[in-house]
């Protein structure tokens, strides 16, 4: 069975910063992503939908920038679930979205950095200034995804994350990890 994919691959006019997709999603949070319509579906939505199946393979084959897009997304919530579920005790909805802001604006490595553990798949940004563009967009991608993921983890109000979320903590999708 193969991986899901990105519906947003086929997408024409998308911007694109080395070989990663620049996608709208829709955001309250300031930053340089463009604006997405608030009633679509987004990459942030995709990644929380396909993260649980994805994460399940070790090896994903990429057909497009927003692939490269969903990659490190998924990647990171992953991480996000690491960091939560290393925490001695089991944090409330308000202590796990600190925890995931604080995660989401630290600082990280990007396509092109020497310590960026996917290079190999991805191209650096042609310039300076694409580079600090990128770094935004992914910070707010990381601040909107870390806010959704802890909606979705204590959805059912219990005031403790969901164990169907939290058994994918130790999963690493394709091996790899942001090292966040």
């Amino acid at each position: 069975m193969p991986a899901y994919h990105s519906t947003f691959n086929e997408l024409p006019d998308t911007r694109q910063v080395g070989n990663l997709a620049v996608l709208p999603f829709r955001t309250r949070i300031r930053g340089p992503a463009p604006i997405g319509d608030p009633s679509q579906y987004d990459i942030i939505d995709e990644t929380l939908d396909l993260f649980r199946a994805n994460s399940l393979f070790r090896n994903f084959e990429i057909k497009g920038p927003a692939d490269r897009t969903l990659i490190i997304l998924i990647l990171y919530v992953s991480d996000c679930l690491a960091k939560l579920g290393s925490q001695r005790a089991t944090p409330s909805q308000i202590e796990a979205g600190k925890l995931l802001n604080t995660l989401s604006v630290d600082n990280f490595a990007i396509p092109g950095d020497a310590t960026f553990p996917l290079n190999a798949h991805y191209a650096a940004p042609a310039s300076r200034a694409d580079s600090e563009y990128l770094r935004g967009y992914l910070t707010q991608a990381r601040q909107e995804l870390a806010a959704r993921l802890a909606e979705k983890l204590y959805a059912d109000g219990t005031g403790k994350p969901s164990k169907w979320w939290m058994s994918f903590q130790k999963r690493r999708f394709m091996n790899r990890s942001l090292g966040s």
